[in-house]
C-alpha cells in the first residue's frame, strides 16, 4: 500500500513540475516577443522613417469611428510627410473641390522626439499647400500609436493605429 501511495505522490509531483515549466516557458516567449517588438519600434522611431496606419478616428465632438474600408495613412520621413486621412468635424476653410479629408504633402519642420517611460512623443510641423499642420504622435513600445492633428482651418482630430516600416520603393 505504501508503494502505491509513494508512486502516486511521485507521479503528481512530476505532473506539477511539468506544468510549471511549461508556464515559465510561455512567459519567457511572451517577454521575448515583447522585447523584439520594442526594439523594432525603437528602430523605426530612431530612423524617423515610418508609416502610421489609422484604424480608428476620434473626432472632437462625437464617438470613435472604425476605419475599415480604405487604407488611411500618414507617412513620415525626414524629407517629406504624406498624409491621406479622413476628417470628421468642423472645418473653417476647405479649398474648392476638396474632398473633406486631410490630404497633404510637405517637408516636416521642428521635429522633436522625446523618450518617455513606456512611449515616445514625436512632434512635427508640416506646411501643406493650403494649411499648416501640427502633428503629435504618442508611440508605444508595442507599436500602437495615437496621432493628433491640429491645423489652422479645422478643429483638432485624433487617430489611433500602428506604425510600421515603409514598403521598399519599386524601381
Amino acid at each position: 500500500m505504501k508503494d502505491k501511495v509513494s508512486i502516486l505522490v511521485v507521479f503528481c509531483l512530476l505532473i506539477t513540475i511539468s506544468c510549471f515549466s511549461q508556464e515559465k516557458t510561455k512567459k519567457e516567449l511572451k517577454a521575448a516577443k515583447e522585447l523584439q517588438k520594442q526594439k523594432e519600434t525603437e528602430a523605426l522611431v530612431d530612423s524617423g522613417n515610418f508609416v502610421f496606419d489609422a484604424e480608428y478616428v476620434m473626432p472632437q465632438s462625437g464617438r470613435m469611428i472604425y476605419l475599415d474600408y480604405n487604407r488611411h495613412y500618414l507617412s513620415l520621413s525626414p524629407e517629406i510627410v504624406k498624409c491621406d486621412l479622413p476628417f470628421f468635424g468642423r472645418a473653417f476653410y476647405v479649398p474648392y473641390g476638396g474632398d473633406g479629408g486631410i490630404k497633404f504633402e510637405g517637408k516636416p519642420e521642428n521635429i522633436k522626439v522625446e523618450k518617455n517611460n513606456k512611449s515616445y512623443s514625436i512632434k512635427a510641423t508640416v506646411k501643406g499647400k493650403d494649411d499648416v499642420y501640427n502633428l503629435f504622435f504618442a508611440v508605444f513600445y508595442d507599436g500602437g500609436t495615437t496621432l493628433s492633428i491640429n491645423s489652422n482651418n479645422r478643429v483638432p482630430i485624433s487617430y489611433t493605429g500602428h506604425i510600421r516600416a515603409p514598403e521598399p520603393k519599386k524601381d
